[in-house]
């Protein structure tokens, strides 16, 4: 019977593997709402300890083996401490998926989100290499990074350049006390690869702080809830707002820019709900561009500074507005104070004389 179970196991290995890397990102998206709760936080410590005692045990037997790139067998140790820890990074690494492909625009920050896809992708495909000293610490290096950018923030109330930079220095932290417990569990396995080690560890992180800086990565943990362009916005009785839109039409479903008809010296709104975690108040800014057909390029118009109060699950309302505005493609950048794009609203004004027919709905 076991020996059934090892043989069907063995043949169908990388499509179970598929399934439940498949399961547990889709298992993510769905339940994994607010960056700063308590538990969607706990759920990713929980995954970072399995990984790192996983790691742990692992060269613990393979210094009792002599041979760390051997292929195990299904019913040894070091398999299951490797799919252990090949399934903890999996977690890891889909949960920052859903968290960074939520915040940010994917024009901007897609390399970044890539460089997450790949190791998603990497950890089911690049099964073996977990054998590896170097391949298991770079993975946990870069998931260390990838949630210090996100915890740092939310556990300082703060967002820039400085509490980047503690976050890295954090992680370098982390990784340099886990490899010097491991040193101690395999010290010839870890003198014979340092080099190794140091040079994937100081690869992964120069180069993170290389696509914060070049603007590339997410600005998380803010995010674009919601947002859209209206004839007029008004805050209403119950403290909600009231929204003066077009009725909605089929055919512009598959348009990039929403068509809004516009009459010359009357506003255009632009409305956008932001989430910021509790008690991480910044000010963002709404940037409004037109595009020159003539140059080719888009010019930016005016920029308006709005605060963001933190806390709100469906993220904090706000809008800006403008008269003035011109028959062509536009589109409004909600930026951070760094300049990083949360979001992108993008419409095309048509100026006309007499508005079609508008319907009011609460935002």
């Amino acid at each position: 019977m076991r020996k059934a179970i090892v043989n069907w196991y063995e043949r169908y290995e990388r499509h179970i593997s598929s399934l439940a890397l498949l399961g547990g990102f889709v298992f993510d998206a769905l339940y994994l709402k607010r960056i700063d709760l308590f538990w969607e936080n706990i759920w990713v410590l929980a995954h970072l300890i399995v990984a790192a005692v996983g790691i742990l045990l692992l060269n613990y037997y393979f210094r009792r083996s002599g041979n760390p790139e051997e292929e195990y067998k299904v019913y040894s140790v070091q398999f299951w401490l490797i799919f252990i820890i090949q399934f903890a990074f999996g977690g890891l690494l889909s949960t920052f998926l859903v968290f960074y492909f939520r915040s940010g625009t994917l024009g901007s920050s897609w390399p970044f989100i890539l460089l997450l896809v790949l190791a998603f992708v990497g950890n089911e495909a690049f099964k073996k290499h977990y054998a590896r000293l170097y391949y298991q610490v770079s993975i946990l290096f870069l998931s260390i990074f990838s949630f210090a950018i996100f915890i740092v923030p939310v556990i300082i109330h703060g967002m820039g350049d400085r509490i980047f930079v503690y976050s890295g220095f954090l992680s370098l932290a982390f990784i340099y006390m886990f490899v010097s417990i491991l040193r101690l569990i395999s010290y010839k396995h870890v003198i014979g690869n340092i080099k190794t080690l140091r040079l994937s560890v100081l690869s992964i992180y120069l180069l993170i702080n290389f696509l914060y800086f070049a603007n590339l990565i997410p600005p998380i943990p803010l995010s674009l809830k919601e947002a859209g362009v209206y004839h007029s916005i008004a805050r209403n009785s119950s403290g909600n707002f009231d929204a003066l839109d077009e009725a909605p039409d089929w055919r512009n479903f598959f348009k990039q820019y929403k068509p809004i008809h516009v009459i010359l010296g009357r506003p255009v709104y632009v409305y956008s709900a932001i989430f910021s975690p509790a008690s991480l108040n910044v000010n963002l800014t709404h940037e409004w561009q037109r595009y020159d057909e003539h140059d080719k390029s888009w010019i930016t118009i005016e920029r308006i500074a709005l605060p963001i109060i933190g806390g709100r699950d469906g993220g904090y309302r706000t809008y800006s507005y403008m008269s003035g505005v011109s028959d062509g493609f536009w589109r409004v950048n909600v930026l951070t104070p760094q300049g990083l794009p949360v979001g992108r609203i993008e419409f095309e004004a048509k100026t006309t004389k007499v508005l079609p027919a508008l319907t009011n709905h609460e935002i």
